[in-house]
């Protein structure tokens, strides 16, 4: 009984130390794969709106980049959904493109609230928009499926009210910003606007950094952000008033 006893203490604590060497192990790793703190992170924000058609192409086919070539290992991403909304003395949204606009605005406001994880809402929102770039954005709602994703987490968002809150906590970022956004995509790099120059973004983000290690990614990529020629033409969504646009008005979520 007692070598029993002495062979499942044994075994207990073997499977303590494995488990510890485990989550060491996975921790270490994570450590080796982003090595960097989030203070020498770059800081990336993206202040968009959800049919903005140029805005819906970065985010689908410009912001994954990031994930592909490694350097989202040292940028802290954030990503705001209001764009050129207004809103009117009722505090009723108005959007560029419409209310299913404002509707999807609040959606993705809700997905970044509902899952803090980057990846789990990027991922989403990245869905999402590469739905509207289809021109099916009303489709939206096939995203949960084919991420696995529980609807509930974004309708408890959106019909309890929370969605509207967040918008307008938005709304009052996106009225602050010095100098003030004169479209969408507005990318901004550790709190400086990068204009025309947004396609760019990553060359910003590598003149940026100061952390311990280059990424390869950034190796390859010009450093000499000043010497960049300007284009003539730039596909953005320009922050003029919305004449034509209506109130928010719909109401069936997921």
């Amino acid at each position: 009984m007692a070598s029993r006893r002495i062979i499942l203490s044994c075994l207990l604590l073997l499977v303590i130390l494995t488990s510890s060497s485990s989550a060491a192990a996975a921790a270490a790793a994570s450590y080796a794969t982003n090595g960097v703190s989030s203070s020498q992170k770059v800081k990336l924000t993206l202040y968009y709106e959800t049919l903005c058609p140029y805005c819906a192409r970065f985010i689908v086919n410009e912001l994954v980049k990031l994930y592909q070539n490694g350097l989202i290992s040292i940028v802290d991403l954030r990503l705001v959904p209001w764009g050129n909304a207004n809103m009117d003395f009722t505090r009723s949204f108005i959007c560029q493109h419409g209310p299913d606009e404002c509707f999807l605005n609040t959606v993705e406001a809700c997905a970044i609230d509902a899952w803090p994880n980057l990846k789990v809402h990027y991922d989403f929102i990245r869905c999402t928009e590469a739905v509207a770039v289809e021109g099916k954005h009303s489709q939206w709602g096939t995203c949960f499926q084919r991420l696995q994703l529980v609807p509930k987490p974004i309708s408890d968002c959106y019909y309890s009210g929370r969605g509207n809150q967040l918008e307008q906590q938005y709304a009052e970022e996106t009225g602050k910003l010095n100098p003030p956004h004169a479209f969408v995509p507005w990318v901004v790099v550790n709190n400086q606007p990068l204009y025309e120059d947004y396609m760019k973004f990553m060359n910003y983000i590598c003149k940026a950094y100061k952390g311990p290690a280059i990424p390869k990614a950034c190796k390859s990529l010009s450093l000499d952000v000043e010497s960049f020629e300007k284009e003539n033409i730039y596909s953005v969504c320009y922050a003029v008033q919305t004449l034509n646009s209506t109130k928010k008005n719909i109401t069936n979520c997921c």
